[in-house]
């Protein structure tokens, strides 16, 4: 990709179903962690060595979702309360060290030792599994190999697995095996955290139960949840253990014979279950159960590899060349995180995927660039997470009603409660200091979540999600916008002040008393549209259901009478022929982006440069990441003209580039989610500049371009997002009421490719994008013909068990 494929020469490309590295690299450990973490949807574990325990090199952690507790900490001689995502009892941790006959016991081995001739990591898209290969050398030439094959189970989501082998070359005698699991965790895996209270887990108690079974049980202290976690050991050749139990852990020890031609196993089976602290009954009890019954590892492999090949083929993306590799390991990661097992949970969209500790596993809007996906390919997924959403909708009216507003006021950062989790103080590492954090300003998120509901509803034809659920959630969004918005008598319009944009950067005025900044247009513009939509709702829904709604809102025809003249009205900013970001942003200085980046080099954080020279780059005309051009993600370029238009501006085609031109000079793409947008919007419009901008969308994770902050988690709305490029950016679709809209757009870099989708009430419609020609097929069953409207307003229809090929 770009001619340097993607990461080092240590990646291997295998045959597009394998992501690997051919050596051990300390300082890329952690990476490697979080690209190779596998889950199922209800709890992941990173890749990490089953010889290690955490330290400055490895970071093994497993990850429950919706799992968070609470504690507080002193930063900067205040206390600070914050939510984090758990790190839960390791379970995958195996030591192992050679006893050749008549001598003593060597170290145990790992990665580090000195030792260690090669390694090899593969992680297996396909199969959802994880293979590691090491290889030991002492001086005198005696050889140890060891495999690692690691599943964490797809089809049963309380399930993981993990198989161990050793070989020994030019030596006989006993290998030591210690199966441990390992209670004293704590939440050190970002380094910036480090100041806080980082111990989430207490009440620790072990058991041992026939069968090589070993358990651990837990608790987190707020909301609080009780963990258990029982592994079960087998060996071959079967050895009776010397079991061990300290205060927060379990240890079983084997000593195994060994010899040339002789395959030594040993298998750890885990069984995870949790339940609410007041819930009766023991989950211990329940997770030793389960893992004396567990399967063998073969056929757990067996039937986890079926899920997987179920998922697969439901979530197809065929896309040649290095792109499509990396596209299938962001699928892989996403459906790792979101699989058709979270329908079943109460949880949210994790920024950081269940992959690390960054942002402390909280939920942003990155469902904003992760449920078109789902809404094409698992419908119930979707609605699953959206329903989350809905649960928090009382937490959300209450954060209005603190900030003197009606209606809802979602928070920038979500967790188990839905109150507002986003710190109020952040560490600047390049000046060590702490700073004010204004991020929860930014009221867009609201947007986000009634956007989701519309467009999930308008894909998938749910309307009873719509009707219902979601009516409620779109209403009292749009009521929070009516309510903040205030009528300025000199405008002739409405304002939206003291908010913060996607931008992040700008937190304030230079040398404002206060934080926040005016008429961001990109909050502005989604909530003239937000208000727009919901009186559009309040007209299609059933009078039944619009009466019932209406009374129970207490939501009378003068409010209603103001949304519409909000949401003509609103104050969208301009300057110099172009969007402002928000009002008087063309004011500020022009930075010179030349001398920053010969100086520093990457200037991705800009903010933290800035603070650190005693600057602000609040006094400069710089974003972290795309904003206003968001509008251009969110809108088709007609939609975007209408909502201008409603709002009493022209928006032609030539300012819209003008406003793209503008804010690409001016941008240092801070966030992931940047390079997405800027590729996703001058690939709509045929920029030249479209790919550079994809392709880094895609390397963004892989090769780590914002330099160790993937080790902390991946990014999981950046690798969704890259998928959604190809299948609606690239492709122009649209599925609605109608049917397939598809109006695909040129990009050399990516010539062909092809996908299944969900439409129209037919699963595994499939797609396929060529040069010039369009082919759609419908798979066989009940069902009327599939709509399909191409550019030009050409209608055609494709019949069930059909295939039919258009040109473009």
């Amino acid at each position: 990709m770009g001619g340097g494929g993607v990461g080092s020469a240590a990646v291997n490309p295998g045959a597009g179903w394998t992501w690997g590295y051919d050596a051990y690299a300390p300082e890329r450990e952690r990476l490697v962690e979080a690209l190779c973490t596998l889950g199922n949807g209800r709890f992941a574990t990173r890749g990490s060595a089953p010889e290690c325990a955490a330290g400055t090199t490895h970071y093994p952690g497993t990850y429950l979702a919706g799992c968070y507790d609470r504690r507080t900490s002193l930063v900067d001689g205040r206390a600070v309360e914050n939510e984090d995502l758990v790190n839960l009892p390791n379970w995958t941790l195996l030591r192992y060290r050679r006893l050749p006959a008549d001598e003593p016991a060597g170290e145990w081995l790992t990665p580090d030792s000195d030792e260690l001739r090669h390694s090899t990591v593969r992680l297996d898209l396909r199969r959802g599994t994880l293979h590691r290969g090491l290889y030991f050398q002492d001086a005198r030439g005696r050889g140890l190999r060891v495999g690692h094959t690691r599943l964490v189970h797809m089809g049963d989501p309380g399930l993981a697995a993990q198989r161990t082998t050793f070989h020994a070359y030019g030596w006989s005698g006993e290998i030591e095996v210690e199966s441990l699991l390992d209670g004293d965790v704590a939440n050190t895996g970002v380094e910036r955290y480090h100041h806080l209270e980082s111990r989430h887990l207490s009440g620790h108690r072990t058991v041992f139960a026939p069968g090589g079974v070993a358990g651990l049980s837990c608790r987190t202290g707020d909301p609080g949840h009780l963990i258990a976690l029982a592994v079960r050991t087998d060996t071959r050749p079967a050895r009776p253990a010397r079991t061990t139990g300290t205060s927060t852990g379990t240890g079983q020890l084997y000593r195994l014979p060994v010899a040339r031609g002789r395959t030594v196993r040993v298998t750890k089976t885990l069984a995870l279950r949790t339940t609410p602290a007041h819930t009766p009954g023991d989950p211990l009890a329940r997770a030793v159960e389960a893992a004396g019954e567990a399967p063998s590892f073969p056929a757990l492999m067996a039937a986890h590899e079926a899920a997987w090949q179920r998922l697969w083929e439901e979530g197809e993306l065929r896309v040649p060349g290095e792109p499509g590799r990396v596209l299938r390991l962001h699928l892989f990661h996403l459906l790792q995180t979101l699989s058709p097992h979270t329908a079943d949970l109460d949880v949210g969209v994790p920024a950081r995927g269940l992959h690390g500790e960054a942002y402390r596993g909280h939920v942003f809007w990155d469902e904003l660039f992760v449920l078109p996906y789902l809404d094409l390919h698992f419908p119930d997924v979707a609605e699953a997470l959206l329903r989350y959403r809905h649960r928090r909708l009382p937490a959300a009216r209450e954060a209005a009603r603190r900030a003197g507003r009606r209606g809802a006021m979602y928070p920038w950062q979500s967790g188990g409660s839905g109150a507002e989790e986003t710190q109020e103080v952040h560490l600047n590492p390049r000046s060590g200091r702490w700073l004010p954090d204004h991020s929860r300003l930014q009221r867009h998120v609201g947007s986000a979540v009634a956007y989701n509901v519309w467009k999930y509803a308008r894909s998938t034809g749910d309307q009873a999600f719509l009707y219902g659920e979601g009516a409620e959630i779109l209403l009292e969004v749009a009521r929070f916008w009516a309510d903040s918005a205030e009528r300025d008598p000199d405008l002739g319009r409405y304002r939206l002040r003291g908010v913060v944009g996607p931008d992040e950067y700008h937190d304030a005025y230079p040398h404002a008393a206060v934080p926040g900044v005016d008429d961001n247009a990109y909050t502005n513009v989604t909530a003239a549209w937000v208000l727009a939509r919901g009186l559009d709702l309040l007209r299609e829904l059933p009078a039944a259901r619009r009466a019932e709604l209406r009374e129970r809102l207490a939501l009378d025809e003068g409010e209603t009478a103001r949304w519409d003249d909000v949401s003509r009205r609103l104050h969208v900013p301009f300057h110099r022929g172009v969007i402002s970001q928000f009002e008087g942003f063309g004011e500020l200085a022009e930075l010179d982006w030349e001398a920053y980046r010969a100086r520093y080099g990457d200037i991705r954080r800009l903010d933290r440069i800035l603070e650190a020279e005693g600057d602000t780059v609040n006094r400069y005309q710089a974003s972290k990441q795309a904003d206003t051009l968001m509008l251009g993600y969110l809108f088709r370029p007609d939609e975007l003209a209408a909502l201008f238009a409603r709002l009493g501006h022209r928006l032609d085609d030539g300012t819209w580039r003008a406003t793209v031109d503008y804010y690409l000079r001016r941008t240092s793409h801070g966030s992931t989610l940047s390079s997405l947008v800027h590729g996703w919007v001058l690939a709509r419009l045929k920029g030249a500049g479209a790919w550079r901008y994809c392709e880094e969308a895609l390397l963004s994770d892989v090769a780590d371009v914002q330099g160790g902050t993937t080790g902390e988690g991946v990014h999981l709305g950046a690798m969704a997002g890259t998928i959604d490029l190809v299948e609606r950016g690239i492709t122009g679709l649209e599925a609605g009421p109608d049917g397939l809209r598809v109006a695909p757009v040129s990009l050399r870099q990516l010539p062909r490719f092809a996908f299944t989708l969900c439409c129209g009430g037919h699963r595994g419609v499939r797609l396929r994008v060529l040069p010039g020609r369009l082919g759609v097929r419908v798979p066989a069953g009940p069902g009327a013909p599939l709509p399909l409207v191409l550019p030009g307003d050409r209608r055609f229809t494709v019949p069930p068990g059909g295939e039919r090929w258009f040109p473009l």
